[in-house]
């Protein structure tokens, strides 16, 4: 099964708050923006997706991830994190005959294609699943088979959310650069130690030399 995914993705200047102890202002814009380079590429490269939909109002992270090739949706509904995504995958499934969707979160810099195909592999076996994030309390991928509801419920403690909606949970292993996402200056961290991708690993070292 071939999936469509739609990465949902803030204003840069509104983008990863919770990463002030340790990235600064003039910084954080940045970080976002190579840690949605480095998932959108990754996606890209993985064999069980045909295309990557980002939504956003962003200009430049807009301009930068269609360079990627990566497919552009702006953020109409403007209600937060769900209602875009409902939007995208309604205006994907439509334009794409029902496609199968997936929304993955846009702050996953250490992204394995083998290891995104692995879950989006176990993903088309139910109508809708999920994967839990590295803290196990919440989401970082989403998936709704063909001519299904996406029906996302992200945010804080969405695991327990999706898994009172009905999607089944995947509890597979090996699948950490998938979980990893980057909130905090543990979970940075953490993503670095799994091995980051260029443009996220180009922003950290900058990063670094701030704090020497």
């Amino acid at each position: 099964m071939q999936w469509t995914l739609v990465v949902p993705l803030k204003p840069l200047a509104e983008a990863k708050s919770r990463l002030s102890d340790t990235a600064g202002d003039g910084l954080r814009p940045g970080l976002a923006l190579a840690f949605a380079q480095d998932t959108v590429a990754a996606a890209l490269e993985c064999p069980a997706v045909r295309d990557v939909v980002v939504v956003t109002n962003d200009a430049l992270a807009a301009r930068e991830l269609a360079a990627l090739g990566a497919g552009i949706v702006p953020d109409q509904p403007r209600g937060g994190l769900n209602a875009a995504l409902a939007h995208a995958a309604a205006t994907v499934g439509s334009a794409r005959h029902a496609a199968s969707v997936a929304a993955l979160n846009a702050d996953l810099p250490a992204l394995r294609p083998a290891e995104l195909a692995r879950v989006l592999d176990a993903a088309a076996a139910y109508p809708r699943a999920f994967l839990a994030d590295a803290a196990a309390l919440g989401t970082t991928l989403l998936a709704a088979g063909r001519g299904r509801e996406l029906r996302p419920f992200f945010g804080p403690g969405s695991r327990a959310r999706h898994r009172a909606s009905g999607a089944v949970e995947l509890c597979l292993e090996a699948v950490d650069s998938v979980r990893q996402d980057v909130d905090t200056g543990d979970e940075l961290r953490a993503a670095l130690a799994l091995g980051v991708g260029p443009r996220t690993a180009a922003v950290a070292a900058r990063l670094l030399m701030a704090e020497q």
